[in-house]
C-alpha cells in the first residue's frame, strides 16, 4: 500500500497535465459574485483544475451547506472537522448568483453532512426549489452525498425535481476503503440504484491513477450500469497535498478514450473520460446527449 509522504513514489506530471491559466474579465466577475454572498465552490474548496476554464465560461459549481466536511477522505482538499449549522439563507443566495451569472445550467454539491438528522436532505430541496422559483427555465444538476441509502432522505431531494442527481463512487471496490473516510462503496450503489428507481437520470464519476486494474475500472463501470446509471465520467486524480493519497499512474488520454469506448459499449447514455474530466466539468453535454435520445 502506497504510504503517505513518500518522497521516492512521487511522480512527475506529463505534459498532457499542464494547466495554462487565463482569468478574463467574465473570471473576475464570477469570483466577485462568489466572494460578495459568501458562498463556496467545489471549484475552489477542491482545487478543480478546471476552475478557470469554467470561471472564464461563467459557470462553477456551488457547494452548499458550508465547507467543512464531516468526512476525512484521503483524496480530497476539503476540509474537515466539526461543521457550523446550515445558513437558512444560502438558498436564496445561491438562486440570487445563479440569477447575477444568467446561468441556464447549475451544478450544486455538498460536503458531507452526516452530523445533520437529515444528513441536509430539507437544505438540498430548498435551494433546489430557490433556484426554480428564481430562475424557473435554468437546468439544475445536483451530486450528493451517499446519505446512508436512507429512502427518506434521498426522496427529500428528488421532490424538489432536479433534472441530474449524481452520486460519486470514486473509485474500485478493493481501494475504497483506502481512500474514502465512512463510505462504502456497496452503499454508494444502493444510493444510485434507489435514485434510478424513482425515476431519476443518475450520473457518478471514477478517478483513474489510484492503483487499480483496467478490470476493476471495467467492473466499477459495469456495477454502475447496472444500477441504473446514465452518465459516467472518469478522470485522473491529482494528489491536493503531500498530506493525501500518492498518485500511482498517471493515465495516458488514450487510456481514457478506451475506457470512454467501453463505457458507451456497456450502454451508457454519455460518457465523459479524460485526465481534466471532473463530475461538472462540461456537464450540459450529458443532458444533451440524454434529451436526445
Amino acid at each position: 500500500m502506497p504510504k503517505l509522504n513518500d518522497q521516492v513514489n512521487i511522480l512527475r506530471k506529463p505534459e498532457w497535465l499542464k494547466i495554462r491559466l487565463r482569468q478574463s474579465p467574465e473570471y473576475a466577475e464570477v469570483r466577485e459574485i462568489v466572494q460578495k454572498h459568501g458562498l463556496h465552490t467545489i471549484c475552489s474548496s477542491g482545487r478543480c483544475p478546471n476552475q478557470a476554464e469554467c470561471w472564464n465560461h461563467k459557470t462553477a459549481t456551488f457547494m452548499i451547506l458550508g465547507d467543512i466536511c464531516t468526512r476525512g477522505c484521503r483524496f480530497c482538499a476539503t476540509c474537515t472537522g466539526q461543521p457550523l449549522p446550515p445558513d437558512p439563507a444560502e438558498p436564496h443566495k445561491v438562486a440570487e448568483s445563479v440569477s447575477l451569472m444568467k446561468l441556464r445550467y447549475v451544478v450544486l454539491t455538498s460536503v458531507t453532512r452526516d452530523d445533520l438528522p437529515d444528513e441536509g436532505a430539507a437544505h438540498w430541496a430548498a435551494t433546489v426549489e430557490a433556484i426554480r422559483q428564481a430562475n424557473p427555465d435554468a437546468v439544475i444538476e445536483l451530486l450528493i452525498p451517499d446519505m446512508h441509502a436512507r429512502p427518506e432522505f434521498l426522496d427529500t431531494v428528488v421532490a424538489s425535481q432536479p433534472e441530474i442527481i449524481g452520486h460519486n463512487i470514486e473509485t474500485v471496490e478493493r481501494i475504497t476503503p483506502l481512500v474514502r473516510s465512512k463510505a462504502r462503496y456497496r452503499m454508494s450503489l444502493d444510493t444510485l440504484r434507489y435514485l434510478h428507481s424513482r425515476g431519476v437520470v443518475t450520473k457518478s464519476g471514477l478517478m483513474l491513477g489510484l492503483g487499480e486494474s483496467d478490470d476493476e475500472v471495467l467492473q466499477t463501470l459495469h456495477d454502475l450500469r447496472e444500477a441504473g446509471v446514465k452518465i459516467v465520467t472518469l478522470g485522473q486524480y491529482l494528489r491536493p497535498t503531500m498530506e493525501h493519497y500518492p498518485v500511482a499512474a498517471y493515465v495516458t488520454p488514450e487510456k481514457f478514450e478506451w475506457f470512454r469506448q467501453k463505457a458507451l459499449e456497456m450502454g451508457f447514455s454519455y460518457c465523459a473520460s479524460g485526465p481534466m474530466v471532473r463530475s461538472s466539468y462540461r456537464a450540459e453535454e450529458a443532458l444533451k446527449k440524454i434529451e436526445m435520445e
